[in-house]
């Protein structure tokens, strides 16, 4: 409705969370479309970055938690859109799964207007019967928020992927360290979505042209198990590493080990290494779009947008991490391939755990 009677560039959205991974291809999306855009984010002055992706003015960071009533209140006002993209894979210090990701959206909805369309991610997972806090505490919040607001749109995507991501990347750092990759749940499948595909379809609910009161499952064109990814990334990055599955409860121990020493270290333990037992506990489980929601059409190609492949984008990233990387001289010297054999360019994008899935704050 509000569409149709104003212009973007006469409507205002709320972006909580931004700043992070998803966050930036959301503003992007928005920005090129003519909306102003509120980013509300725990450290404004970390997202000056995003400044440069719309005109003058037209992006404006402010600060906002979502542990202060206050400051939710301040970053909605005069919103005609809110999106909701704050997350967390772990809990550190007051970041806590039941305040951001339990009570966080229904806060949200609360304080924004009635007339405001309300969009919110979630992640693949969400079960209020789960083992993992994780998974709990997002069904919560989306429970929490049909409450206040029945006709807001909630979007689950898979494992996202994009420059930057922190599930292709970090698994390339760690090739680079490790002789040996120990995974947990290494036979679970997971269909990686592509940020920018998942921005797209934010941008859409925010034209309205996404029904309302539905819970949307978003992933890719392809499904694969997490071992067949890690070995994807080897191959990309050229190196030849052991990958070694671990059973579930040798998973959920090391994950309790891994966590207490970052908790003890005060996060000092590089990203790269750190997974706790919830996450463990998530990985036991496929992280794919239900067939219901395939059925029902709650997903990108029955938005009307076509899913990237991670074959056609992560390589583009990753090259870096070869040992190489980009400059390797005898590589960039071969002749190029036929125009008719030429790949598109890749779209550009930046950098939850998102859920990697999750988005920043």
């Amino acid at each position: 409705m509000i569409g149709a009677i104003r212009t973007p560039s006469q409507q205002l959205v709320t972006v909580f969370g931004g700043s992070g991974f998803l966050g930036r291809h959301v503003v992007s999306a928005l920005a090129k479309r003519g909306y102003r855009v509120r980013v509300a984010t725990r450290r404004p002055a970390l997202a000056n970055f995003l400044q440069p992706l719309g005109s003058v003015g037209q992006i404006h960071a402010i600060q906002a938690n979502l542990r202060d009533r206050a400051s939710v209140a301040h970053a909605v006002a005069k919103a005609d859109h809110v999106i909701n993209l704050v997350g967390i894979l772990q809990e550190s210090g007051r970041q806590r799964f039941d305040e951001l990701q339990a009570k966080g959206p229904r806060l949200i909805a609360e304080l924004a207007s009635p007339n405001a369309t309300i969009v919110h991610v979630s992640a693949i997972g969400a079960d209020p019967r789960s083992e993992s806090a994780y998974a709990r505490s997002k069904a919560e919040g989306e429970a929490g928020l049909f409450q206040v607001r029945p006709d807001a749109i909630v979007v689950r995507p898979s494992l996202m992927f994009g420059p930057g991501d922190s599930f292709f990347n970090r698994f390339a750092a760690l090739a680079r360290i490790l002789p040996v990759l120990p995974l947990a749940g290494a036979d679970s499948r997971m269909q990686p979505v592509y940020a920018g595909d998942v921005a797209e379809a934010i941008a859409r609910a925010v034209d309205g042209s996404v029904p309302g009161g539905r819970v949307y499952e978003f992933g890719g064109p392809q499904a694969r198990t997490f071992r067949e990814l890690v070995q994807y990334v080897l191959d990309v990055t050229e190196r030849k590493r052991l990958i070694v599955p671990l059973p579930g409860p040798v998973a959920r121990a090391q994950g309790s080990v891994l966590g207490f020493l970052d908790n003890i270290t005060l996060g000092l333990l590089p990203d790269e290494f750190v997974m706790t037992r919830d996450q463990a506990i998530l990985l036991e489980k496929d992280n794919v779009v239900s067939k219901e929601a395939a059925q029902e059409r709650r997903t990108l190609e029955g938005l009307g947008i076509i899913p990237e492949s991670f074959e056609a984008i992560v390589p583009s990233y990753l090259v870096r991490f070869r040992k190489t990387g980009q400059f390797d001289l005898r590589r960039n010297a071969l002749p190029a391939p036929p125009p008719d054999v030429l790949k598109p360019d890749t779209p550009e994008g930046s950098a939850v755990p998102g859920n990697n899935q999750t988005p920043g704050h």
